[in-house]
């Protein structure tokens, strides 16, 4: 219990110390701001609490507030709908012990590997929980990697971007990406605290990959739902693709993620370059 209310001090500090007076529309006190963000009276002010209800809350003390007292705390912390959420996952751990548990293996219908084949030359991944690989078609192995050359435990987004030098050279905004899957990540384990496969992934990339350790500590939490990524493939070169994300409203912790280009452009032929020689390429040179 100590450490999960660890956690919600620790993200609620950092919350604070990026929030911005001027644009919560505090009035101007006079006072130098000697560190940066909001003050702890600030926050209750704006939350309609006190502050002391605050302060013992940002201490991590066993306190539950009722959902508008969290939305108002998010409001005043100027949380989008992710941190709001996380927020919410993480104060709900007052309630009571979560017991660390180990879920059922996620499994792809095999409805979901016709949909991929039928996409054909469209990127396609399939994600399901702490970023794990599911599923990919042919022209998603040949945009990023055949995931399933890895064993099957191994297969996981995450961990490919931050430990494979393939994922490395294959993006040109390595940083970008890599920050949104420690993101996404850590809002999934605000999420669900109790899964073992989670902490267990966290703990072996804080551990391999000082990148990831670092701004794990950040404690910033976001959820990419559409984006690009830039890429420098070793086969066709420069490209910029756009993703989109769709969820299965039967499986809600299994997410698709279709990447296209913009038609006419040259990621687009770059594409289609990509498409002809996936059709072509023996498995090694995959």
């Amino acid at each position: 219990m100590a450490e999960k209310n660890t956690e919600l001090a620790d993200f609620l500090r950092r919350a604070r110390s990026q929030g911005d007076a001027s644009r919560a529309g505090l009035p101007a006190d006079g006072r130098v701001r000697r560190v940066p963000g909001l003050r702890r009276e600030e926050v209750a002010f704006l939350a309609g609490v006190s502050t002391d209800y605050y302060a013992r809350l940002e201490q991590g003390r066993r306190i539950v507030p009722s959902p508008s007292v969290v939305d108002a705390i998010g409001r005043a912390l100027g949380l989008d709908q992710a941190g709001r959420a996380h927020l919410a996952d993480l104060i709900g751990l007052g309630s009571g012990s979560v017991q660390p548990r180990t879920r059922p293996v996620q499994r792809v219908r095999p409805g979901l590997y016709q949909l991929l084949d039928a996409l054909g030359d469209a990127p396609v991944l399939v994600l399901g929980r702490r970023a794990h690989v599911l599923a990919q078609n042919r022209m998603g192995r040949a945009l990023f990697t055949d995931f399933e050359r890895f064993p099957a435990p191994r297969r996981n987004y995450a961990r490919w971007m931050f430990l494979d030098d393939g994922a490395r050279s294959l993006f040109v905004d390595w940083e970008e990406q890599a920050r949104a899957a420690v993101e996404n990540l850590r809002l999934e384990a605000g999420n669900d605290p109790a899964d073992r496969a989670t902490a267990a992934l966290i703990a072996e990339l804080r551990e391999a990959s000082d990148e990831f350790a670092a701004w794990w500590t950040e404690h910033r939490v976001y959820q990419r739902t559409y984006g690009s990524k830039r890429l420098r493939h070793p086969v066709v070169g420069d490209l910029t693709v756009e993703y989109e994300t769709l969820a299965l409203p039967g499986d809600p912790d299994t997410t698709l993620y279709v990447y296209s280009a913009e038609p006419g452009s040259p990621s687009q032929r770059a594409l289609s370059l990509l498409a002809s020689w996936s059709l072509t390429a023996t498995p090694a040179e995959r």
